[in-house]
């Protein structure tokens, strides 16, 4: 297997960095590594927020559930959607624009997903690790209130970077039957996939606490589908000018 793949399969999420600062060259690499993504029409509809500022790190931290590794990683970013960029330089260049639209929601967001993803594989190619933060959208307005994020620009999560000072065992993921279909989407076979993944799962767990956790996928999906997550969303989007339309 080439280089690239193994790495992208040995991905692990780390909570705990050394007190080892990123070199500001690196650190700028990542980012502009995280540009080359694809990107919907070339709208590069994103801005990464780098937090420096200790104080806005403690808050953040608080903010995003009271993860401490946000403070203390060696470089915190916020990774946001951004249509405000664009539909002022199209209307600069004398369009009428239209904002707001549901597409352009998903566009914005899409494209934040796709440049994170590029910033992480090269740090992790560096020798770094990272932990995405979607408790930022814990509460988003304050969040974004902190930044000083304008209209049309939303925070869409986190990102801890540093050097790794654990070493965590690589989560299995559900087996490639299910989700890979071919020609039509067909399932079958997903409870029969699910329920060897959650025993895969269990076992993960029972060995990673020494026997204390002893659950499965399926379990810990539970409270994600019998309350509503974060139900502030749609009211904070519409606020921040993507009307959904």
């Amino acid at each position: 297997m080439n280089p690239t793949i193994e790495l992208l399969k040995s991905h692990r999420s780390i909570r705990k960095f050394q007190n080892r600062r990123i070199p500001r060259e690196l650190f700028e690499e990542l980012i502009r590594a995280g540009q080359s993504a694809a990107t919907s029409s070339h709208v590069q509809a994103y801005s990464i927020i780098h937090v420096v500022d200790p104080k806005n790190r403690e808050a953040l931290a608080e903010l995003s559930g009271g993860q401490r590794y946000v403070a203390e990683c060696s470089n915190f970013l916020v990774f946001c959607a951004d249509m405000k960029r664009a539909t002022d330089a199209a209307e600069r260049a004398g369009a009428d624009v239209v904002r707001g639209m549901t597409e352009q929601l998903l566009v914005a967001s899409i494209d934040t997903a796709l440049v994170a993803q590029n910033v992480a594989t090269a740090a992790e190619s560096a020798g770094l690790g990272l932990c995405y933060i979607g408790g930022i959208r814990n509460n988003p307005a304050e969040v974004s209130e902190l930044l000083r994020l304008p209209e049309h620009v939303y925070p869409v999560f986190g990102m801890c970077l540093g050097y790794p000072d654990q070493a965590p065992e690589v989560k299995p993921r559900l087996p490639l039957a299910s989700i890979l279909k071919e020609d039509y989407y067909q399932s079958e076979r997903d409870p029969e996939l699910v329920a060897e993944f959650d025993t895969t799962m269990n076992t993960y767990y029972q060995a990673r606490t020494g026997g204390t956790k002893d659950t499965n996928w399926s379990q810990q999906l539970k409270p994600l589908f019998t309350s509503k997550l974060r139900p502030h969303m749609r009211d904070f989007l519409r606020g921040k000018g993507f009307e959904m339309k």
